[in-house]
């Protein structure tokens, strides 16, 4: 049976921070309030388009696994705040990194969009349908939020991770994962005023909101992940004990505490970013898989799991056994364009939209 390993790993993560005290300068918050129902202290701001973060983060990993794009035959990208609809954003992908020989397909299942592109690009590897896979997740998410809504634009920031997979004999990669969706609660996590079921033709049009019912997504998100990891660990015939490092979706650091307390893990088996960079949907894991391996918490042979929850509501989780390398192959001096602002200076216009109209709708 053919396996998929990570031969490769990339992040990029945007310069321009912004800290929960910047938040308390427009919004009726402090840091306290935030890090305690969250654990986030900061988060990052992109100032240039989701590709631009996607290209940087594609570039590492292909370095890492000492490739060049020509021989990609496959890039799938978990994300929902693209570039671009039409063309996908995958193919500006593919186009600027000089992927010729690449498909190219988004993946929208929000925050599980990462963990179900490796899901599908291992399943494809097997099948022998493709043989080199570059697999990406990240959001530009900052950009469509509402900052007039303090219980939701405190936990979002954006950016992006990038893994390349490879066909291999090896027991090695993804080695199984079990993913779903609890669609009755669908609208528990909501953009809204983004597709077709909008009206285009009121001024309304122009503003996206959010739909967030946070007691709803903590109590379905720990439970959906926690079934989710015991399913994988019953399919390798594994323990926690088992597991070197878990490296789950950064939503919330109580998400994170609940769910390692419900299937027994230590607190020191859990990676944990999301101090840094908040929820980065997407985003998150490929961003923690990546760190986790630049702070050598990961080692030849280990056992980790991944685990995940999304809008729609999406949920996933998955077993990895690493490979015997944990370096990279070639590194890439790939970054993003220089930034010349503050986070608050870049969302300076948007904020004021929304603080404008939520007092005229007030």
């Amino acid at each position: 049976m053919k396996h998929a390993e990570i031969t490769g790993w990339g992040k990029c993560v945007p310069p321009a921070i912004l800290s929960n005290k910047d938040l308390a300068t427009f919004m009726d918050t402090s840091d306290e309030w935030i890090t305690s129902r969250t654990g986030i202290e900061e988060r990052r701001i992109c100032h240039c388009n989701f590709s631009d973060m996607a290209l940087v983060a594609s570039r590492h990993a292909l370095a890492a696994a000492g490739l060049e794009p020509g021989e990609l035959d496959l890039i799938l990208l978990g994300c929902l705040t693209p570039d671009s609809h039409c063309p996908n954003t995958a193919s500006i992908i593919a186009d600027a990194l000089g992927a010729r020989n690449a498909a190219a397909i988004d993946i929208n299942s929000a925050c599980t969009g990462f963990l179900y592109g490796l899901h599908i690009g291992t399943n494809l590897i097997r099948t022998g349908a493709h043989k080199k896979v570059l697999v990406i997740g990240g959001e530009f998410i900052s950009h469509y939020m509402n900052w007039a809504k303090r219980d939701v634009a405190v936990l979002f920031g954006d950016a992006c991770g990038a893994v390349v997979i490879e066909a291999t004999n090896e027991e090695t990669g993804l080695l199984t994962a079990s993913i779903g969706c609890e669609s009755d609660a669908k609208y528990a996590i909501q953009i809204t005023n983004l597709g077709s079921s909008y009206s285009r033709m009121t001024d309304d049009f122009l503003y996206v909101d959010w739909n967030f019912e946070g007691q709803e997504v903590f109590k379905r998100a720990v439970k959906a992940m926690a079934q989710a990891c015991e399913n994988v660990l019953e399919k390798q015939n594994l323990s926690v004990s088992d597991i070197k490092l878990v490296v789950p979706h950064q939503a919330n650091k109580r998400i994170l505490d609940a769910l390692a307390k419900r299937i027994g893990l230590d607190e020191n088996q859990v990676f944990v970013n999301v101090h840094k960079y908040g929820n980065t949907s997407a985003g998150t894991i490929p961003v923690a898989l990546t760190e986790a391996l630049e702070e050598s918490k990961i080692h030849p042979g280990d056992y980790l799991l991944m685990a995940s929850f999304g809008a729609g509501l999406t949920w996933g989780a998955g077993i990895i056994k690493w490979s015997d390398r944990i370096t990279p192959l070639k590194k890439s001096d790939a970054d993003l364009p220089p930034c010349n602002e503050t986070a608050l200076e870049i969302l300076e216009n948007h904020i004021n939209r929304y603080r404008a109209r939520s007092k005229l709708t007030a």
